[in-house]
Formats: C-alpha cells, structure tokens, sequence
C-alpha cells in the first residue's frame, strides 16, 4: 500500500492543476459576463441610432411646407440639414451606373452604394446560377458620423442625398450632395470608368465649417456582410478575410478562423474586405491616420449557414482641413485576381495569399507565370496536367537521388544489424564503427532526407497556388463543373464528420495513388532503414502510414478545389511510374552492390562533417572511459 500514497509533489501537482482549472472556470465566467454586458451595451447603442433615424424619417415624412426650411418639425430633427429634407431627392430614389465590368446602385438616402454588380460572373447556387452581388439587400454600410456646433451627431446613412449625373469624356461622374443650403454641402463624388474594376470615390465638404465641430473628428464606418458565392462554404470561408496594408507598405490580415477578430493599425493604405474569388477594397490617396478593424465568423453550422460567411467593419477617422474634409479615395470591387490586382500597382496583389517568403516567391515567379502560359493555348485541367508533369520532370533527378540512397541504405543493411549485434553493450563503438563503414561504403544516411527536404517549398508553393488560382473558377474538366470547388460525384443522404455529405471523386483517386506510392517505397524504406536501440519500430509506423495518410488525403480533399486533388493525383501516379522505371530498369540491386563493394576497396577521405562526427564520438567515448574508472575506483 505504501506505494499508492501520494508523495508532496503529487499533492502539490494536483493543487497547482486544481488552481488552473478554477482560474480558467472563473476567467470564462469573466469573458461571459463581459460579453453580454458588451452585448447589451451594443444593442442599446442600436436602439438610441434607430430612434433616433426614425424620428428623422417620420419628420421627412410628415413636413408640411415642402419647400420650407422652416418647418418646426424638421429642424427639430435635421437641425443644419433641414434644407435637404426639402428637396425632391428626400423622396428617396437611387442612381445606376454600368461599365462593361461593372453594375452601381447609388441611393439618395445616405448616398451611398446599395447594390455592387460584377458584370460576367456568376455565383454558385444549389438552383441555378446567379449574377455575384458584392452588395445587395442592405448587407453593406456605409455612413460618415458628423458633429454639429449644437453638439448633435448626425449619420449620413439617415440623411438624403441630391444625386447629379454628368459625364467627363468616356467617365460616368456621380455628385451626391448632402445639402445645408444651395451653395453649402457634403459630397460623395463617383467616378466610373470604362473597362475598370477601380472607381475614383471622394469625400468632400463646402462650407460646413459654419454647422460642423471641426474639433470633432467625423468618423467614416464601412461594414459588410459577405455573400457566399461559391459551392464549398466551409472552403470559401477559409480564404474570406479581412487584409489591410499600413505603415509604408506593410500588410496583414486578420484571422479566417477565430469566432471574432480585431485590430488597431495606423497609417492604413487600403482596407480590402476579401472573399474567396471576389474583393471589396477601399484606398485613400493619402491614408488613414488610424482604422479599428473587425471581422466575425457567420459560419458556425454549414449546413444552416449557407447565406454569408463574414461581418467585416473598418471604422476611421477623417480629418479637416481648413474646416472642411478633403479625401480622395479609390474602390475596387472586383476578381481577386493576381494579375488583375498586381496591374494596379497599389500593394493589392499582397492580398492574394500565395505563402510567405520562399513559398510566394515559388508561386509569383513560377507557377503562376508557366500555368498562365500552359492555360493561354490548353484547357484549363490539361494546363493542370501539364504543370504537374513539368514539375514532376524538375524534380524526377531528386527522385533518382533519393531512391539510390534508399538503395544503398538497403544492400548495407546486414552488415549494420553485424555490427549492432556486436556492440549492443557498447553504443559509441557501435555508432562509431557504424559511421565507419557508411564511409567505405560511400553512403551517406542524410542522402535519402535531403531531396525530399528540397520538394518541400515546390509542393507547399502549389498548396497556396490551387486554391488562389481564380483562373480556375467554374472551369470544368471531366466529371467536375468547377476546378476551383469539389467534384462531386455522389450526394449523401447524410452528414459525415470533418468529410461532408458528398463524394468527391479525385480526392478518391488521390488517396488511392498515394496508397500504391506508399505500398512501392516503404518496403524499401523499412529495409534499408538500420534498426536503432531504445527507438520506435519504425516497421510498424510504416506500416501504419501506409492506410492513414490516404484517408487523411481523402477527408482532407473532399472540400478542397477539384484542380488541387487533380495536381496530386497526376503526381502521385507519374511518380510511381518513374519509382517503378528507377527500380526495374535503372537502379538494380546487383548494380549498386557492386558499387558499394568497388568504395570499399578505395581510401576515400572523410568529409568534414564525418571528421567532426568521429571526433565527437571519440571524446565522448573517452569521457565514458573516465568515468567508469573513477567509478571503479570509488
């Protein structure tokens, strides 16, 4: 019984977790509390802004001299703004205009954009096909929140608008006033340009520094809810996120996954609210001094929440000059297109993600140029095909090298187990004599490791590419409508966990090619690999290996875009092929044993690493020796 007691440092262990689980219990209890309070406070505030934008609608409504800024009702509530209730524009209405690419709703009330069309391009419905609407049905805002000398806050979202449409050459121009008298007023300035997903935008006020605080700096609040647009929503949402540049250029995003996210930049350059394959994006010529930036998950059951993916919200600070609010700024709503943004020349491409440092170099330098080349004359899935089997050809001297090492790993095999058998009282001797016979037999362990390494950057760098390639969107090839989602083949009545309620068709060849890969080469794997004491049975993790990564491919892929499965499959299977040719027609296992035998009879000279290797080994080993003496001794 005695030892089942607890020692102090059990009971000390079992305090300290005990605290930490209290604590954590608390903390939550905390996060919740404050979140209904910040939940509370929330919807207050909503109340306060819709009380008070109703009782601005219902004086607009009911004034009775219309063309009278007098009107006891409406200065109540307009206050400086009254003149623009009595103008036919606070009737309501809206202004459209149409490019080539794309569609503009301007509303009178707030002046601001209530439907953004993408002329051409689709979104993906369980029904049919439908135009892409970045903004539609009241899922954007857009309001400049100005104070007044009388200490009142107005929201342009409240107020109506005088549209004026004119044009400038081939430019459509929009003037949307917010008037305080005929001469005195806030304008929103449209600019469309022909064949351009970039509009010319600005902000600007004339004579309102005699109604305005100008020590109040107005507060310009952008939100929107996206619309999912694609077939995949836990996929498409993966890739929505909100990017911004600051600070002389540099760029971040916030998180796609958490539940909320936020952050506090400076100096911001743009705010793009990014979906999947299409982006709302708001520059400034001359920055924003600061933004507080949000983005919250609607996502949280896919199958229910199939309408939006996002609530994104960037709220900042405007600043006078003179007395009066002059910002030029640009939109683009638009493909988030690589090629299409890096054209503009304003950091924008920075929102495509493509992988950090090596892996975007891989992507913006290579594969994006040669698939636009191989996708310029083929169809999309064989421009697939093709890349695949040039990068398969790039890399086949890699292959080569690493199966030779396998090779050479496997025919010394017996004569390690030898020498592991024979010092297995003696580590250091064995590592030494084991290091020994690696340099007679001119083989070297890390061969095997360091081509496989080298692959790395290529295979991550196509990882990013697939997914980013809007190229790919609602192109077919084969059984798949659409390379850039899944390939389903089979509806299932039913939800599987982490899998979907589909069947996806390349992922399922993928997952079969890499099983026969992983069945070619981790027999040899396992041979040529020495035994090591005190080690897992590596035999067995192969072994393993062998049926889990295909399932992991299968769950993993089935979601993902078609074009991605397509690449692995190809090259799980040209690999294999190239395997088979290596093993059956030019590395034969007579042939490599001759070689091992001719290295053995020569003096080859130690490398560098081995020489520090042994000398290592030497000390330690000596160091052994002292210590067992003076153990003797004692």
């Amino acid at each position: 019984m005695e030892g089942k007691k607890l020692d102090r440092n059990s009971i000390i262990g079992f305090v300290i977790i005990a605290g930490l689980l209290i604590w954590m219990m608390l903390n939550n209890i905390n996060k919740e509390k404050d979140a209904i309070a910040n939940d509370k406070e929330v919807a207050k505030t909503e109340i306060v802004k819709e009380a008070e934008a109703e009782k601005i609608s219902t004086a607009i409504s009911a004034q009775v001299e219309a063309d009278s800024v007098a009107n006891p009702a409406l200065q109540a509530a307009l206050g400086p703004f009254a003149y623009s209730a009595t103008l036919p524009s606070a009737k309501g209405g809206q202004t459209e205009l149409k490019s080539e690419l794309l569609t503009l709703v301007v509303e009178n009330k707030g002046g601001s954009l209530s439907n953004v069309v993408i002329n051409n391009n689709t979104r993906f419905t369980k029904d049919s096909k439908q135009i892409v609407e970045l903004i539609k049905n009241n899922n954007s805002e857009f309001n400049l929140e100005l104070s007044t000398k009388d200490n009142r806050r107005f929201n342009t979202r409240d107020l109506y608008f005088e549209p004026e449409l004119t044009k400038e050459g081939e430019n459509q121009v929009l003037s949307m006033r917010l008037k305080v008298s005929a001469t005195e007023f806030l304008e929103y300035r449209y600019v469309l340009k022909p064949n351009d997903y970039m509009l010319d935008f600005s902000i600007r006020t004339q004579g309102l520094s005699k109604v305005v605080n100008t020590s109040e700096v107005p507060s310009l609040d952008w939100k929107l809810k996206a619309f999912t647009n694609e077939k995949s929503i836990s996929y498409e949402n993966q890739y929505t996120r909100l990017y911004y540049e600051y600070e002389d250029g540099k760029d971040n995003n916030l998180s796609a996954s958490s539940k909320e996210d936020t952050k506090d930049i400076k100096d911001a350059n743009y705010i793009a609210f990014k979906q999947h394959f299409f982006s709302s994006i708001l520059l400034s010529d001359k920055g924003f001094a600061t933004a507080s930036l949000k983005s919250e998950n609607l996502v949280h059951d896919e199958a229910k929440d199939t309408m939006f993916t996002k609530q994104f919200s960037a709220k900042m600070p405007l600043a006078y000059t003179n007395g009066e609010l002059n910002q030029d700024m640009q939109w683009f709503f638009g493909p988030s297109d690589y090629k299409l943004l890096k054209s503009y020349d304003k950091g924008l491409d920075k929102t495509v993600p493509l992988g950090w440092g090596l892996f975007g170099w891989v992507n913006r330098f290579l594969f994006i140029p040669v698939f636009g080349f191989l996708s310029s004359f083929l169809p999309y899935g064989i421009a697939i095909i093709a890349l695949t089997v040039l990068v398969r050809l790039v890399i086949s001297p890699l292959t080569y090298k690493s199966y030779v090492s396998q090779a050479k790993m496997k025919a010394i095999r017996p004569e390690v187990n030898e020498l592991n058998e024979k010092y297995k009282n003696d580590p250091m001797k064995k590592q030494q004599e084991t290091m020994s016979l690696y340099n007679k037999a001119g083989v070297n362990p890390m061969a095997g490791c360091i081509p496989a390494l080298l692959q790395i950057p290529i295979f991550y760098s196509l990882f990013q590419f697939f997914p980013s390639a809007f190229d790919l969107r609602q192109k077919s090839f084969l059984w798949a409508d659409d390379l850039s989602s899944y390939d389903q083949i089979l509806k299932l009545p039913f939800r599987i966990p982490f899998y979907g309620d589909h069947v996806s068709l390349f992922p399922l060849l993928a997952s079969i090619a890499i099983f026969f890969y992983m069945k070619m080469t981790t027999g040899d794997q396992q041979m040529s690999a020495p035994a090591q004491e005190g080690m897992p049975d590596m035999s067995k993790i192969m072994k393993v290996m062998i049926y889990i990564s295909p399932i992991m491919m299968l769950f993993f892929f089935n979601n993902y875009a078609s074009g991605l499965s397509l690449y692995y499959f190809v090259s799980n299977s040209i690999t294999i092929g190239i395997m088979y040719v290596i093993k059956n027609h030019i590395v034969k296992d007579e042939k490599i044993k001759a070689i091992i035998d001719e290295n053995k009879t020569k003096e080859r000279p130690k490398g560098r690493f081995q020489r520090k290797m042994q000398e290592m080994m030497a000390q330690a080993q000596e160091q052994q020796k002292l210590q067992n003496e003076n153990k003797k001794k004692k």
